[in-house]
């Protein structure tokens, strides 16, 4: 699995000419030229990658269904993420994170499944799952997979907890370009 920090995504940003702040402008119109649907499973960034999303005009034409699945609960009876899962490897797993794309995927009928799931703090973080792990699934007809982000270093910042849900909402608007471009 692929562990990209704070400093990978802002680097992957730049090689690539991509404004953080603009990334949902590329995401959309990217899927209006290829004739693409996408749908979020979010869990720790609250709704923010369907947001960005929603924003930009036209965005109605690639984008259906976003489920915001902060609760265990709703992750099982909605997405249809596995109560062993939940239980065994917990909310925050990639194994989690990947069968909330899937359940996304399936429940809409989107090409790209995307989810995210992760502590972004200040609380709720362990020696084994500190704040800033956050792990990004991804499923579209070929393939399914999950990053793992790692931005604990960013977790001693004042703003924190947005700034860790920012970058989590950048890595998946920059994951979806990259699977546009590289897979379909």
């Amino acid at each position: 699995m692929i562990t990209l920090t704070e400093t990978d995504i802002i680097q992957l940003l730049r090689k690539n000419n991509l404004n953080a702040d603009t990334l949902q402008e590329n995401v959309v119109q990217t899927l209006i030229k290829k004739n693409l649907k996408v749908a979020t499973a979010e869990s720790c960034t609250g709704g923010l990658v369907s947001e960005r999303i929603t924003r930009v005009s036209g965005s109605s034409e690639v984008f259906d269904c976003g489920i915001c699945s902060y609760s265990n609960a709703i992750k099982h009876k909605v997405l249809g993420v596995s109560e062993e899962t939940l239980n065994v490897l917990g909310a925050v797993s990639a194994e989690t994170a990947i069968q909330m794309a899937e359940g996304v995927k399936k429940l809409s009928g989107a090409d790209i499944g995307i989810s995210t799931t992760g502590i972004a703090g200040p609380t709720g973080g362990t020696p084994e799952k500190p704040v800033g792990l956050v792990y990004c699934g991804v499923c579209t007809k070929n393939k399914t997979y999950a990053l793992k982000l790692d931005f604990s270093l960013a977790s001693n910042r004042a703003d924190a907890r947005n700034y860790i849900r920012k970058l989590t909402s950048d890595a998946a608007l920059f994951t979806i370009l990259n699977i546009i471009y590289e897979q379909m």
